[in-house]
């Protein structure tokens, strides 16, 4: 009976990982599935697969739920299947462990610029790589909640969505500061903190629509931004989700 755990592996501990599979060799089929490919097409190709192997039942529905594509690895002595960083560009499968578009990716020195904001604070970067190039962080004034009732509350939440949309504005300015001067070698976006505070940012600041199409999936569980914060959240966007299989062993007989 197949068995799954799963990691999250850095960027050099992913390049390891496919550096042992490399090395382990023997029979196996490797399968690359490009992010929103139909269901029936994904299906399709893991049939190529279960041709040579047998494979674990929940396979297609995990690859069809990545956002970045999937690169299904399964051979006699390692199972897997990796979600990458960024996503997979080019449907197909061949004989062996080929990780070599994982590799290539994970070589890569793309540009990247960041946008965290949680409402009250933000952290703004642009990445070549790993290796930060600018960045900005700051604060600004929006009131907590609070729970009194009536025309006192009303008004109280009047003015915290004023704010709210100030700091927001302000926030705009900030990332297009950042990032501007940047934008012809930007290969990807991301955005981190609270999805609520996210997507406000997002209808509010027009500068940032152009890069809908080479945005990544959102960091969402992500502290307070600040510079430490930012600085961690970079190597998190290069970390691999990674579901391995294996044989369970037999439970021990009762003596």
């Amino acid at each position: 009976m197949l068995v799954s755990r799963y990691l999250r592996l850095s960027r050099l501990k992913m390049l390891g990982l496919l550096d042992e599979l490399e090395e382990a060799g023997g029979e196996a089929v490797s399968l690359y599935v490009p992010p929103g490919l139909p269901r029936q097409d994904t299906e399709s190709l893991v049939e190529r697969v279960k041709a040579a192997q047998s494979v674990a039942p929940d396979i297609v529905a995990r690859a069809a739920h990545s956002q970045t594509g999937a690169a299904l690895l399964w051979g006699l002595s390692r199972r897997l299947l990796i979600s990458p960083p960024f996503p997979v560009t080019e449907r197909f499968t061949a004989p062996g462990y080929d990780v070599e578009p994982l590799r290539s990716q994970l070589k890569g020195q793309f540009g990247i610029a960041m946008v965290l904001v949680r409402l009250g604070a933000y952290a703004i970067g642009f990445y070549q790589g790993e290796k930060p190039v600018t960045s900005k962080t700051g604060t600004g004034l929006v009131h907590a909640r609070h729970k009194k009732g009536g025309s006192s509350q009303r008004r109280f939440e009047r003015h915290r969505e004023r704010q709210a949309d100030f700091f927001l504005e302000r926030v705009c300015s900030h990332a297009q500061q950042q990032i501007e001067p940047h934008s012809p070698s930007l290969d990807y976006l991301v955005y981190g903190g609270a999805w609520t505070t996210i997507d406000l940012l997002r209808k509010q600041c027009a500068f940032l629509h152009q890069f809908d199409n080479r945005t990544l999936p959102p960091l969402l569980n992500i502290p307070r931004p600040r510079r430490s914060v930012l600085e961690a959240a970079i190597g998190d966007v290069w970390s691999s989700n990674v579901t391995e299989w294996y044989e369970s062993e037999p439970a021990l007989s009762p003596r």
